[in-house]
């Protein structure tokens, strides 16, 4: 038989509704909301940071999250597919905005599977592949942005300033990130690869959270953990806020770019020893 007092003990959206009928007077007092029922088990912290996420994502404007003019990989038109289906590869992307000359004069976006007519033999111009560039203001907020992705089916958008230049791009995968977190990509680690890879002649791709001591040991660096346990808070420290993905920082003779990071957190690095800051060798 079901035990008598069964009936009577509240199920969890019964619990959670009781919770939230303290209707909240502002967006701080509803993540308050949502803290104590994480405190009470109703959440669990994935849930929370997901909620939290899709909240606060209404308050973030494109030019946060954007990836600057200057990190942009482009193709020009221009060039002959020989030239440019190479630097496709390299960069691994599934999506390039295409110029006519410079990054103000973007005709286009090309997807990258639409290159194997190339390998096919088919007849090929560039110009028929393109789909339509789609621009957005650096001020537009987050979630309309969003709301656009999916009624447009794009996954792609550049960004132009207030005299109509582009500034940068934005995917649908950055906006995604700001509420669910990393989603892994080409630049992310396989969990049971080495904490740093070398990838050439005095570079690196480091994984953030990587100790200073085994980064030392394997690029012969000399960087203090004194103040930072990991390459993370190292380049954080310098920045002084969290960066964003494509940008540089000089620390101790060493480049570190930004390849993975999102509003939380850094995830990857590309580390690049300068050539000036190389020790002299001495000959034998």
């Amino acid at each position: 038989m079901d035990d008598p007092d069964s009936s009577n003990k509240p199920g969890f959206l019964e619990r959670l509704s009781s919770l939230l009928m303290r209707e909240p007077e502002d967006r701080e007092q509803l993540i308050d909301l949502l803290h104590s029922a994480y405190d009470r088990n109703l959440l669990d912290a994935e849930a929370l940071a997901m909620m939290e996420g899709a909240i606060q994502v209404s308050d973030r404007q494109v030019r946060e999250i954007m990836l600057p003019r200057s990190q942009m990989d482009v193709i020009d038109i221009s060039q002959p597919p020989e030239q440019f289906i190479a630097f496709v590869i390299e960069t691994a992307h599934s999506r390039f905005p295409v110029i006519d000359g410079n990054k103000d004069n973007i005709i286009g976006i090309l997807l990258a599977k639409d290159l194997l007519r190339f390998y096919a033999g088919e007849e090929f111009d560039v110009r028929d592949m393109l789909r339509p560039a789609v621009f957005v203001p650096e001020s537009k907020r987050l979630n309309v942005l969003l709301r656009d992705f999916r009624n447009n089916r794009n996954h792609i958008a550049l960004v132009v300033d207030e005299y109509g230049g582009v500034c940068g791009m934005v995917t649908i995968e950055d906006v995604l990130e700001q509420i669910v977190g990393e989603i892994k990509d080409e630049f992310d680690f396989n969990e049971e690869e080495e904490n740093v890879i070398p990838v050439g002649k005095g570079s690196w791709r480091v994984k953030a959270a990587t100790v200073i001591a085994d980064f030392n040991d394997v690029t012969g660096t000399a960087y203090s953990d004194e103040e930072c346990d990991t390459v993370g808070g190292l380049v954080l420290k310098a920045a002084g806020q969290l960066p964003k993905r494509g940008e540089h920082f000089i620390i101790g003779g060493m480049a570190f770019t930004v390849l993975r990071a999102d509003s939380r957190r850094l995830y990857s690095l590309l580390a690049e020893q300068q050539q000036e800051a190389m020790p002299e060798t001495t000959a034998a």
